[in-house]
């Protein structure tokens, strides 16, 4: 009897860990740039943008494209990690100091969420999102143009309604990421 049920949960075990999924690998990324403290690493991957952003805070970080003034119109994408879990959302600027999730003014979630992690005083989230959404809350990002790019993070509180610590604004061509 031992030995069938030794044989048996022997022979599950192996099943098991043969098909066990190893977690995926870090995405390389093409480009990076650091301001200040914060880093915005970036690949143009077909027709969508891989992002990883990096910033020295136990709250939220965030990217912006295309901005018509400070937030106003940008597509903002915003997300901390708390317990382990990553939280991220695909807001719109309503105007220059404000801005609501896509979902909320009309748009659509566009984000897709790759990972993230709270290490020590650092918060780092991973997504990637379409060039071109076809939803008017995010506007399109030509890759092989200038694009203006807000960057920010918050104070070391999980919440979004935290003001911002620091923020920053860059040009640069997604394609080749050459900064102005």
């Amino acid at each position: 009897m031992f030995k069938r049920t030794f044989a048996t949960t022997a022979a599950v075990l192996f099943a098991l860990l043969t098909c066990m999924v190893l977690p995926a690998q870090s995405v390389e990324y093409q480009h990076s740039i650091t301001a200040d403290k914060m880093t915005f690493d970036w690949s143009v991957e077909g027709d969508q943008l891989a992002v990883k952003l990096s910033a020295p805070t136990k709250g939220w970080v965030a990217v912006g494209f295309n901005p018509s003034s400070k937030m106003k119109d940008a597509n903002i994408i915003i997300g901390y990690v708390k317990d382990g879990k990553v939280k991220i959302e695909d807001d719109f600027g309503m105007a220059a100091t404000q801005h609501k999730m896509d979902d909320k003014v009309g748009g659509k979630d566009n984000v897709t969420v790759v990972g993230g992690t709270e290490e020590g005083d650092t918060t780092t989230i991973e997504f990637s999102i379409p060039l071109n959404s076809g939803d008017e809350k995010d506007g399109v990002i030509d890759p092989a143009a200038d694009t203006t790019v807000i960057l920010g993070y918050g104070g070391d509180r999980d919440s979004f309604r935290m003001k911002h610590v620091f923020n920053a604004t860059i040009v640069v061509n997604l394609s080749t990421g050459a900064q102005k």
